[in-house]
């Protein structure tokens, strides 16, 4: 008797594998992962690197059980905004088309964020494969983003226009996967029938407990402090730094020390804002990969930030690797955020604003004199990312959820 065949998806994503982009590497996780617990898996990525678009790889190639079969399109620099919006169009274009191959008849397509306006391409699909059921990943909110970040006006000609074509495209999606409660709220407004489900994005480092403090690399680090306040990622248009700072004057004459681990456009204004106000805030250099867990160990507390106007756009994945290192939070940014939700839901942090920073200063000055409460939340930071955030319970997750189509 012959083996009934394997049910099948398509992953359409720009970048996967060995590309280092950390969206890439979640979404090339749940490839692997899908194909481990016994599904068919196909990814369709870009043929070119993100970070370093002379990369080129190969067209065709079998990775951890997944089939890899790269797209051709154009070297626009994604770099700039409108090369951003081309491979955009060719990125969709080329997913759109794939409906139309004799073969190309998964059970399942998978469309993430990137680029941008990807769920476009559900649209064609359903058109075409009527009976294929599409599954939308989202990662970010474009036109949202745009219009939060000033690019484009929130009442403006192109900005209804993609409203427009966007809400027939969701209404082709069966499933939405949105990363919490503030994005699933903006979600709403395109009157979906979909299924809403939270999918997170996993830490990219999981250890085994909370890890020990790293004490080499807290001392390179921060030098002596009674705690060590570490924000470390990408620091972009999307990230604040106002209230940190403000929280710093309050914390610096008391030995807690602040560093900043980050890159991003907004890094240079960063860097100025805290010289001028001189609180001996330090920034260090990115940690390479086999030092990360170590960067991660060296610090008490990881800070996050988000500019309310962006609540609901994006979720800042840094927020799941410093529970995954058995450390709290302390997120600057919109109370009903889903981070924000999160942190007092499961008590693993502190969520500072402009109107409770003498408070949030004394709880974090009180915490810094309680070894047992530090030792506490360090377990529980650590148990509930295994219990709610964890890799491996994001993909059993995704596993019967995609079962169930």
């Amino acid at each position: 008797m012959r083996d009934a065949p394997k049910p099948s998806i398509f992953v359409f994503y720009h970048y996967l594998p060995p590309d280092d982009v950390v969206s890439a590497v979640h979404f090339g996780d749940l490839c692997a992962g899908l194909a481990e617990r016994g599904w068919d898996v196909s990814a369709f990525p870009a043929i070119w690197g993100c970070r370093n678009e002379r990369i080129r790889y190969a067209r065709a190639e079998e990775w951890k059980g997944v089939h890899i079969r790269r797209l051709w399109r154009p070297r626009f620099r994604q770099a700039s905004a409108s090369g951003r919006l081309l491979n955009a169009v060719w990125m969709i274009a080329s997913w759109s088309l794939l409906a139309l191959g004799r073969n190309n008849t998964p059970d399942i397509v998978i469309v993430g964020t990137d680029p941008i306006l990807s769920v476009l391409a559900a649209r064609f699909w359903k058109r075409i494969r009527p009976r294929t059921k599409v599954v939308h990943w989202c990662f970010d909110l474009y036109p949202e983003a745009a219009v939060a970040d000033g690019v484009l006006p929130s009442d403006g000609l192109l900005t209804r226009f993609l409203y427009r074509i966007l809400r027939p495209a969701y209404r082709c999606c069966s499933v939405i996967a949105d990363l919490g409660p503030c994005m699933r709220r903006l979600l709403a407004r395109y009157n979906s029938n979909a299924q809403c489900v939270t999918r997170v994005p996993w830490a990219l480092e999981e250890p085994d407990g909370p890890l020990a403090t790293a004490s080499a690399e807290r001392e390179a680090v921060f030098g002596e402090a009674e705690l060590a306040l570490l924000y470390s990622g990408n620091f972009g248009r999307a990230h604040s730094y106002q209230e940190i700072l403000d929280l710093m004057e309050k914390l610096t004459p008391l030995g807690v020390k602040l560093a900043f681990s980050v890159r991003g456009n907004r890094e240079s204004e960063l860097r100025k804002a805290a010289s001028e106000r001189d609180l001996g805030v330090r920034f260090v250099p990115f940690a390479n990969a086999d030092k990360l867990a170590a960067r991660l160990a060296c610090a008490d507390v990881h800070v996050v930030s988000l500019r309310p106007e962006w609540t609901g756009m994006v979720v800042p994945s840094k927020f799941f690797g410093a529970l995954s290192a058995g450390r709290p939070v302390l997120f600057s940014g919109n109370r009903e955020s889903s981070v924000a939700r999160w942190i007092e839901t499961f008590h693993l942090g502190w969520v500072l604003n402009s109107e409770n920073l003498a408070e949030t200063a004394a709880n974090l000055s009180r915490y810094a004199s309680s070894p047992q409460e530090q030792a506490a939340m360090r377990e529980r930071c650590f148990r509930v990312y295994q219990q709610q955030f964890s890799k491996h319970a994001q993909l059993e997750e995704w596993h019967s959820l995609l079962g169930s189509l």
